[in-house]
């Protein structure tokens, strides 16, 4: 039986070998006329129709892992994350339509973002005032198990997509915490995530605006939040970007423009000169009033371009921790099967400029601790609010 299983499989192989040559050999006249079209070389094509029917034929599960959509989905996850690069990503279809939905500010979920880097999956922030958030969940907790299954080295959207579920549906979620010597459980229930991107506060004088995100809505509900700032008659304004983990460019550009009277705001360098760019603000509704913006290590891309402008431009200081580090632009490329692919097309630079990817911003004031639902206990706010009151809002020495 070994025997006949071992001449089957040699025959497979040496088959699948002489198939190939004869189609290599038989095409060779017309080739030019058509090979530029494919997307690898014949002999690298017939390699793949060799693994593919290996596995047809021979893996133990087949009849249930061998599904067309499912190889190809597969395939080009695998061709896409050979770049080595964490944010060029392959979506699948119903992924795509998910991740639509997410950017105009509703879904279910937990309510955190999680992004990955050095071959671990990250929280990059949890979401106010969502599952997440409440249970306690960190920034840069490292994702580690989801109920049973071991999520270490497995593709982001996978884990994206286990995390997900019904409304009501609970989940354990397991994570390995820095300065911690065991994982950390969090028993957290599936809810309806509705981001509002956009809070305002009043701290006697000051107006505390919370940004929580950048989506498609951000601009029009920060317009609103600096209509009511004028109204109200405040003296500065403490802009809190901590655990926003970014969003849209455009409306990173756009709230920018609420705080500068102009100029530039962020430079975009990528490898086709297309992309090459030099974004620069409009004139905004708050360009008097002095500006402390709030950044801890949760606090990625459109964050950082918006304190980063801010930082540069002298519009204002920042109190935190250092940011995330994401500097890079990323462009959905659509594809005909309504899939897409997210890539890397470019990094970005501030007004005088610093490299953020990697690296992220240093603040002018830094102070441990983060975002607490009483403001007593908010070490880094307060510190936003003396900086505000006893440096910014000061009599100027004569």
């Amino acid at each position: 039986m070994l025997r006949r299983f071992r001449d089957a499989l040699l025959g497979a192989v040496l088959g699948g070998f002489i198939i190939g040559a004869l189609i290599v050999a038989g095409s060779a006249d017309g080739a030019s006329e058509w090979t530029h079209l494919l997307p690898f070389s014949q002999q690298n094509l017939m390699i793949m129709r060799q693994a593919r029917s290996i596995i047809e034929m021979y893996f133990v599960d087949g009849d249930q892992s061998t599904d067309e959509a499912k190889l190809f989905f597969g395939s080009m996850k695998g061709l896409v994350a050979a770049v080595d690069d964490p944010y060029t990503r392959y979506v699948e279809p119903e992924q795509l339509r998910e991740e639509s939905m997410e950017m105009e500010g509703e879904y279910g979920g937990l309510g955190m973002y999680i992004g990955a880097r050095d071959g671990k999956l990250l929280v990059v922030s949890p979401i106010e005032d969502t599952p997440a958030d409440r249970a306690g969940v960190k920034p840069m907790d490292e994702i580690v198990k989801v109920d049973d299954k071991v999520v270490v080295g497995m593709d982001q959207n996978d884990v994206v997509k286990m995390l997900r579920g019904a409304p009501g549906e609970a989940v354990t979620v397991w994570m390995r915490r820095s300065g911690e010597s065991e994982l950390l459980s969090f028993e957290l229930v599936r809810e309806i995530i509705n981001i509002k991107t956009v809070r305002l506060e009043m701290i006697d004088d000051l107006a505390y605006i919370r940004l929580n995100n950048f989506h498609h809505k951000t601009s029009a509900e920060l317009a609103d939040v600096m209509n009511e700032v004028k109204s109200k008659n405040s003296k500065g304004i403490l802009l809190d970007v901590r655990n926003n983990p970014g969003g849209l460019l455009n409306s990173a550009i756009d709230v920018a423009s609420q705080f500068l009277d102009g100029g530039l705001v962020v430079s975009i360098k990528g490898r086709v000169n297309r992309f090459d760019d030099a974004l620069f603000a409009s004139e905004g509704e708050a360009t008097d009033l002095p500006v402390v913006v709030l950044i801890n290590e949760g606090s990625a891309s459109a964050s950082e371009i918006v304190a980063g402008a801010i930082q540069d431009r002298e519009r204002g200081k920042l109190v935190g921790m250092k940011s995330y580090g994401k500097g890079s632009v990323q462009s959905l490329f659509n594809l005909p099967d309504s899939a897409g692919i997210y890539v890397t097309i470019a990094r970005y630079t501030t007004p005088s400029g610093k490299v953020i990817d990697h690296k992220g911003l240093v603040p002018d004031y830094q102070v441990e601790g983060g975002p607490a639902t009483e403001r007593s206990e908010d070490k880094q706010l307060q510190k936003a609010v003396g900086v505000m009151k006893n440096v910014l809002l000061a009599p100027k020495k004569k």
